[in-house]
């Protein structure tokens, strides 16, 4: 791909490469976790080696995934602070849904919608890691009504955060440009005046 050298860059190397470890662990994960939840999917531990190396690899994975999650949780913390702009522009997402962004508020590195999926990420991430580690029996042991909770909660937050990142890949697929910023690391001058012109006139020093 040619790149304009008037492109803005908007992640670096180690960011997208913290980006892209959350995101394979979690496909993984998901895989793995859907053989284990239901028997039409067991077929699935076929791609770990079978059903004993998926019970093996599941929560190493799951905790290869938590460290990764923290440190792009600290990285990017500061950047998804809520403000007054960003209510707005999620009390008016339906115009952004019809197509018409382009009177929304202005918003930073991130929008409100954005912000609003780190926070609940955040929130789910903490519930999948405690539940998991209920259900590591193999270094852990609990009181059987705990781990059958555990098992619950991991289960229904599994299925959300499914959700979540399918409405996340979906965004990123709808919004023309956004993806090559999380492969290539930049953006165009008019994708960011677009879609998030306070960060444009920060990073371009422009009016």
């Amino acid at each position: 791909m040619i790149r304009n050298p008037k492109d803005l860059q908007r992640y670096d190397a180690q960011e997208r490469a913290n980006h892209w470890l959350v995101g394979i662990c979690f496909i993984l994960l998901a895989l793995s976790g859907l053989a284990f939840f239901h028997p039409a999917f067991y077929p699935l531990t076929q791609l770990f080696g079978g059903g004993v190396w998926a019970r093996i690899l599941h929560p190493i994975i799951g905790a290869l995934m938590m460290i990764a999650f923290v440190v792009m949780f600290f990285r990017f913390r500061a950047l998804n602070q809520m403000t007054a702009a960003d209510k707005e522009w999620l009390s008016r997402v339906g115009e952004m849904i019809d197509g018409n962004d382009h009177n929304m508020p202005e918003q930073g590195k991130y929008n409100g919608g954005q912000k609003a999926m780190f926070w609940a990420m955040a929130l789910c991430m903490l519930l999948l890691f405690v539940s998991g580690i209920t259900l590591w029996r193999a270094y852990f042991s609990f009181p059987v009504d705990l781990v059958r909770l555990g098992a619950v909660v991991h289960a229904a937050i599994a299925a959300i955060m499914i959700a979540m990142i399918f409405v996340h890949v979906y965004a990123a697929l709808w919004v023309r440009g956004t993806v090559r910023a999380m492969v290539y690391g930049t953006v165009t001058r008019a994708w960011a005046k677009q879609h998030h012109r306070a960060w444009y006139r920060q990073v371009t020093g422009k009016s």
